[in-house]
């Protein structure tokens, strides 16, 4: 079992601000560019933007607080420290046109049902610009939006349909990229069981088994397999993590390790259950787990956490 690791769901900086990449035309006053440090420069005062000869923007030409001039390239990307929040993205003109059946058309005609909601709009904007199924990082991305689907919009049909690009994909004995496999796996059988759809999520949940089963020196797939079941026996539900989170009244950090909860409770499950927690229990547990995390969303959501 690949162990959960809590995601940043934060997108400020210790001292409020944004940290975003934009566009040299989107730089505005207040600003402040970041430098290959990472240090910030002092805040942009005006800006203007330089033609050709042809009259085409060449240059944007931001003036600093402190005198200086920079100038970057029409159109290039920078990276950036703001208070202004980013504008809201258009599920019209943000999506990338994706070829039928490829699974960038897949990302975007899930993302169409939710025009709405930025964090997929966002997410669904990146993918759609070309899918690598052998990047670890972008296998993460469309794992973590599936959970967002299922968890915070319970959107369980859209969820299933973007498991469906991972879940067929092989094990090949690099783990980065099985985690989110693993990950997405967990989600689907969980999802079939929620249904009622047993046959469906006992066929996702055996491919958990695939890297047990690869091991093929008997010793070693002996030891593997002891290693395993004390994990099952005795799983890490972040107990005293959720605790202090809730306790401090920390609303993003008792979210991650809920959601950490989550994963380990759904994996669990997928795997038919230990000789501590039976199939009922994790149900039980799963379902529970859910709804706190739901209305945990909501409270953040109403806190103005999503920005």
């Amino acid at each position: 079992m690949t162990t959960p690791t809590p995601q940043n769901i934060g997108q400020h900086d210790a001292g409020g601000d944004y940290l975003r990449s934009v566009k040299a035309q989107q730089v505005g006053a207040g600003d402040r560019f970041l430098k290959r440090q990472g240090d910030p420069s002092s805040p942009v005062t005006q800006v203007r933007t330089s033609r050709d000869d042809f009259g085409t923007p060449a240059l944007v030409v931001a003036t600093l607080a402190d005198g200086r001039e920079v100038r970057i390239a029409f159109g290039s990307t920078i990276r950036v420290r703001t208070r202004r929040p980013a504008p809201a993205l258009d599920v019209r003109t943000d999506l990338y046109p994706a070829e039928e059946g490829s699974p960038e058309a897949t990302v975007v005609q899930v993302a169409q049902l939710h025009p709405d909601n930025q964090h997929v709009l966002a997410v669904a904007s990146k993918l759609s610009r070309g899918i690598n199924l052998r990047s670890g990082s972008q296998l993460e991305d469309i794992d973590t939006l599936a959970h967002h689907l299922f968890i915070d919009l319970d959107d369980s049909d859209g969820a299933l349909t973007l498991t469906t690009l991972l879940t067929q994909l092989p094990y090949d004995g690099a783990m980065g990229r099985w985690k989110s496999i693993e990950s997405a796996l967990a989600l689907a059988a969980t999802i079939h069981f929620y249904r009622g759809e047993e046959v469906e999520g006992r066929a996702a949940a055996a491919r958990l088994t695939e890297p047990d089963e690869a091991e093929t020196d008997p010793i070693r797939a002996q030891r593997t397999a002891e290693i395993r079941q004390r994990q099952l026996n005795e799983p890490n539900l972040y107990d005293r993590e959720v605790l202090r989170a809730e306790t401090a009244a920390d609303l993003a950090g008792e979210r991650q390790w809920r959601e950490a909860r989550l994963a380990t409770l759904m994996y669990l499950r997928a795997r038919g259950g230990s000789e501590t927690f039976g199939e009922e229990e994790l149900d039980r547990r799963v379902r529970r787990e859910v709804a706190d995390l739901r209305a945990l969303a909501d409270r953040i959501a109403e806190a103005g956490g999503n920005d």
